[in-house]
């Protein structure tokens, strides 16, 4: 293999960034209902996407931060993608979450290069908009093939890893399907399954 994609939220990350945001404005339930969701594949991403991020209107962009540079890394994380890259992948990750957490995950985690979305911030507050790469249902699908092509690099060569509806997309693109601690949905497409939170398992199954 020469190219393994990774989710971020509860995959890279032990939580939904999403999620720890509107903790902090006292609406953690209320998005994280819809947040789960949308990764059992009972909502759209994309509106379920627009829907949580319009509820975080007003949140301080300093607060974003500082949440998004304190989030609990899965155990296993750095060892597996110090491992994968040993071995010559190119390993990346894909997130419909946010680039204040994956960008400044990127070296502490140690991947090659995070692919996500941009809040949108004004007077230092999110006003409630969003925008980026990984905005639908198919994102990760499509950014997956256009990476296959620029390497050089087949389906069989490529190894996916999530837990969520929103990574079906990839899932359809590689040889290598990791269900980690996964949604059914997800679970259905998978030839990899591991149901404990510990990524360093994906080493001992490839």
């Amino acid at each position: 293999m020469k190219l393994c994609v990774f989710d971020f939220d509860s995959t890279l990350m032990d939580g939904e960034t999403i999620d720890f945001f509107a903790e902090a404005l006292g609406i953690g339930e209320q998005v994280s209902e819809i947040t789960e969701r949308a990764m059992a594949g009972e909502l759209d991403f994309f509106e379920s996407l627009q829907e949580r991020v319009g509820l975080l209107k007003g949140l301080d962009f300093e607060k974003v931060e500082e949440i998004s540079h304190n989030l609990p890394y899965m155990p296993g994380a750095v060892e597996t993608i110090a491992a994968l890259k040993k071995r010559g992948m190119t390993v990346v990750c894909f997130s419909g979450g946010f680039r204040t957490a994956t960008s400044y995950a990127k070296d502490i985690l140690g991947y090659d290069a995070d692919f996500s979305n941009a809040l949108h911030v004004k007077d230092g507050k999110l006003t409630g908009l969003v925008g980026g790469d990984m905005m639908f249902n198919f994102s990760k699908g499509d950014m997956l093939v256009r990476l296959q092509n620029i390497l050089g690099v087949s389906e069989s060569e490529t190894m996916v890893c999530g837990d969520g509806a929103n990574d079906l997309s990839m899932f359809a693109h590689a040889g290598t399907r990791v269900a980690f601690c996964a949604r059914e949905v997800l679970k259905k497409e998978a030839n990899i399954i591991i149901d404990e939170k510990d990524l360093t398992l994906i080493l001992e199954k490839i």
